[in-house]
């Protein structure tokens, strides 16, 4: 009986045993303690992985522009219609401003011309009624003054002295006979002509000679035998 009951307590006790801790792997990785923060800041930031190589884009080879050469000469030739164009319109520009210039001073130089001729009338007068010396030079030197500053802008006196009558510019208030000069010769100007520039601004107004009169010396041999006749 005192035999089984040491039995049954050597039983018990053997349960209460705590069973044994198992053996770590060896292959297992043994966790160290945790790492400091500053040794992790000392390290320095982890240095990013290098970027892969970008590939570089496909190029057209140099000299090709992937156009058709059809299309480049129709662009070629739609410069050289541009640039003739805006050519054109330079050149038409320029004669436009330069005709408005020369029509500003067409409509000045028409107001001006009376006051130059009154003043060579009234030259004219006090020469003819023996005015003062004085009188004639001041009067003389303002019409000269006056038409210096029009030739400045291109007005230039038409020439009627001893030239032939030419309707382009002169214009013939009346026909008078004379000896001395042959038909169609100009014999007095009653009015002076001017241009401006190359265009007429005022015909001048002249009398022409039709010739010696009648039973004059000089007169055509065939109007003398009508007569005769």
């Amino acid at each position: 009986m005192r035999r089984r009951t040491k039995r049954i307590i050597r039983v018990q006790k053997g349960d209460d045993a705590q069973p044994a801790e198992p053996h770590a792997d060896e292959n297992e990785h043994v966790a160290g303690p945790p790492p400091e923060p500053g040794a992790q800041a000392a390290a320095g930031p982890q240095a990013d992985p290098p970027a892969p190589p970008a590939q570089k884009e496909a190029q057209p080879p140099q000299g090709e522009t992937g156009q058709e050469p059809e299309d480049i000469e129709a662009l070629k030739n739609r410069l050289l219609r541009l640039q003739a164009d805006f050519d054109n319109f330079r050149k038409r520009t320029l004669r436009e401003k330069d005709e408005l210039y020369q029509r500003a001073n067409e409509d000045i130089m028409l107001e001006l011309l009376p006051v130059l001729d009154h003043l060579e009338l009234g030259l004219q007068a006090a020469r003819e009624h023996h005015a003062a010396p004085a009188f004639v030079e001041g009067l003389q030197m303002v019409g000269d003054q006056l038409l210096g500053a029009l030739k400045k802008f291109g007005l230039t006196p038409i020439e009627t002295d001893c030239r032939p009558f030419d309707p382009e510019e002169h214009e013939a208030v009346s026909y008078l006979p004379s000896p001395e000069r042959a038909e169609g010769q100009i014999l007095v100007e009653t009015r002076k002509g001017y241009r401006l520039g190359q265009r007429l601004l005022r015909a001048a107004q002249v009398v022409v000679s039709s010739g010696p009169a009648a039973g004059e010396p000089g007169q055509p041999a065939a109007q003398g035998a009508e007569e005769r006749g």
